[in-house]
């Protein structure tokens, strides 16, 4: 399992990619079983008000979230540039620069979590 993590204006946003093995979540809307990646993390948006009050910067940016929205992937490669690209739109999404947000990408041991 790889997690996926960026960077910016004080805050980050992590996501999941399970690989060829791994056993990926499974609820209405996930990839099919075949696929050999799978990409899970939040989805979300700036609203005027209500939703979750994130600081972002020097400013506070209410956040609404959407259903994590599962992507299924034929390649590693592939699996973790969308993954990055997708998280440098979560953040232009509440008006980060993408070029600003600074991506890591880490191995998670599956075993230390049981």
């Amino acid at each position: 399992m790889l997690m996926v993590r960026g960077r910016a204006g004080g805050t980050e946003l992590t996501g999941t990619l399970y690989e060829r093995g791994e056993r990926a979540p499974s609820f209405r809307g996930a990839p099919d079983e075949d696929a050999a990646y799978v990409w899970v993390c939040d989805e979300f948006y700036e609203v005027d008000s209500g939703g979750t009050t994130q600081r972002v910067d020097d400013r506070e940016v209410n956040l609404a979230f959407e259903s994590p929205m599962p992507r299924g992937f034929d390649t590693r490669d592939q699996a973790v540039e969308q993954a990055k690209e997708h998280i440098r739109t979560q953040f232009a999404r509440i008006g980060v620069d993408p070029a600003a947000v600074d991506l890591e990408v880490e191995r998670e041991d599956v075993a230390a979590e049981w």
